[in-house]
């Protein structure tokens, strides 16, 4: 068999196969060129930057509960609505409260007027044991007398038998008033009126019933929105119950939960910018990294992972990162809790430290319940100073018989 001759190639087809080849030419140096930019721009600018919608808005969310048992009588403040610090939310019925604090206030008037009896009864009980040193001195002398004149005859035996009777009495009378005198310092020595161990205990009592009482109205410990209002008029509440919960929004921060290899780079302090899906892409917040979380969202589940048993497939882990936003940018686009954002995390400053070392700072305090002690101690005082002053001008008067001015504290 003789060979196939080739056909000749048409002008056509050879154009064809170049512009092919052009094609082919231009698409490869397209996507070198290509994967050179982006290779450029990785190294140059985005390895420096980890992103992710994997973000929430967080923050306190406090709980307003009960400190005493009651009867709601009056709801003060609703879902939504903006509370002041130490604005009323919750008025509970305070009859019993109220009760409970005079019973406390007349309770410490009368261990006042009880115990100041005591202080007076030293001064009582010392004037009778030096009568009683003076009788057992006398009765001591007549006998002595007694048993001198009984050799001449002065005296009967029936006398001196008399007078040894009368030193026996004068000497058990003795020994009486001196444990009597003995028995009541022991109960006065080493402290004052105010300071006495049945006062003091009388003043706590009017101090915890003082403080139950003011507990009845309860009070926003801080400024912030009112959520999960579930207390209602007439509702009988328990210590601990809770009736609603406040939400300050100027305290709220993101936990960015990144991906194990993203956080690799990550420290804290480094900046980090935020989009929120309430506002979208136009308002821009400017935020911090404050650290990390101590483990991943499986490590604190309710039921975590068991990747011991059984057949494993590995799941990448999200490590929660708490970023703190600017406050002036908060209080301009307010955020509320559980909003999804979007967030970028600069790394070009990876100076800062990955463990948080700084000495903690306080989370929040309320100034609403510092004064009640203060309060509680001015009406102990008062209620000392009128009881101490009453009993003193009684005792004025018995000693006197005189009528003698008032010289109390007003009320």
């Amino acid at each position: 068999m003789g060979t196939v001759d080739q056909l000749p190639i048409t002008p056509d087809e050879e154009r064809l196969g170049k512009k092919r080849k052009f094609l082919l030419i231009s698409f490869t140096i397209v996507l070198v060129v290509i994967a050179i930019f982006y290779g450029l721009y990785w190294w140059l600018i985005a390895r420096f930057y980890e992103e992710t919608d994997n973000a929430y808005v967080n923050g306190n969310i406090i709980p307003i509960t009960a400190q005493v048992g009651g009867t709601v009588i009056a709801v003060k403040a609703d879902d939504t609505q903006y509370v002041s610090t130490g604005q009323l939310l919750v008025e509970l019925d305070p009859i019993d409260a109220f009760i409970a604090f005079e019973q406390a206030k007349a309770n410490l008037a009368q261990t006042l007027r009880n115990t100041q009896q005591l202080f007076i009864n030293n001064t009582g009980l010392q004037a009778n044991l030096k009568n009683q040193q003076v009788s057992h001195e006398k009765a001591k002398q007549d006998l002595l007398r007694r048993n001198q004149a009984i050799g001449v005859g002065a005296v009967s035996k029936e006398e001196l038998t008399h007078a040894e009777d009368s030193l026996k009495s004068a000497d058990a009378a003795l020994t009486q008033a001196q444990s009597a005198l003995l028995a009541n310092r022991a109960l006065t020595e080493n402290t004052n009126l105010p300071q006495h161990p049945n006062v003091l205990a009388a003043a706590t009592r009017l101090r915890q019933a003082y403080i139950d009482y003011m507990r009845t109205s309860i009070r926003a410990p801080v400024s912030g929105e009112i959520s999960k209002r579930t207390a209602q008029v007439g509702q009988r509440v328990a210590a601990g119950t809770q009736l609603m919960a406040l939400v300050p929004l100027e305290q709220v921060w993101v936990d960015a939960n990144f991906k194990e290899k993203q956080v690799r780079y990550m420290r804290i302090g480094q900046p980090a910018t935020l989009t929120a899906d309430l506002y979208g892409s136009s308002v821009v917040y400017h935020g911090t990294i404050m650290g990390f979380s101590a483990g991943t969202g499986s490590a604190f589940a309710l039921l975590p992972a068991q990747n011991a048993t059984g057949n494993w497939i590995k799941v990448v882990q999200r490590l929660p990162v708490r970023i703190q936003l600017d406050p002036k940018e908060l209080k301009a686009h307010p955020l509320r809790i559980g909003l999804s954002m979007e967030v970028t995390i600069d790394l070009h400053n990876q100076s800062g430290k990955y463990i948080n070392e700084t000495a903690p700072i306080p989370v929040y305090e309320t100034p609403i319940y510092e004064n009640w002690g203060k309060e509680a101690d001015a009406e102990i005082n008062k209620v000392i100073s009128e009881n101490i002053s009453k009993t003193a001008n009684l005792n004025a008067n018995d000693m006197s018989n005189k009528p003698a001015s008032k010289k109390g504290t007003s009320r």
